[in-house]
């Protein structure tokens, strides 16, 4: 039996290229896709999202999560299709 795809899982699977993407559970915190000179198109990530979801789904405090996002995600350099991630300006000026 085969699990149906997101939305956007599904539309950035119906584009030309190729993705990486991170486990369906993080879906929920696709931003969008991103560009710039001299790289290949990747999905965007909100960082909040990801770690809210390891926060709920695993079970993690915040700082363990963080720790969690910081190694083992955001620092998993795959090839030149990485999945990069945002900080949202709420983010970065409710710590400012």
């Amino acid at each position: 039996m085969s699990q149906e795809l997101s939305p956007i899982r599904a539309a950035i699977d119906a584009m030309d290229g190729s993705f990486l993407l991170l486990e369906p559970a993080m879906d929920v915190a696709i931003v969008g896709l991103v560009s710039g000179a001299g790289r290949q198109q990747a999905v965007c990530y909100d960082r909040d999202k990801v770690v809210q979801v390891l926060m709920e789904r695993d079970g993690m405090e915040r700082d363990e999560a963080e720790e969690f996002f910081d190694f083992n995600i955001e620092g998993a350099y795959v090839g030149p299709q990485t999945p990069v991630f945002i900080s949202s300006t709420q983010t970065l000026l409710a710590f400012h």
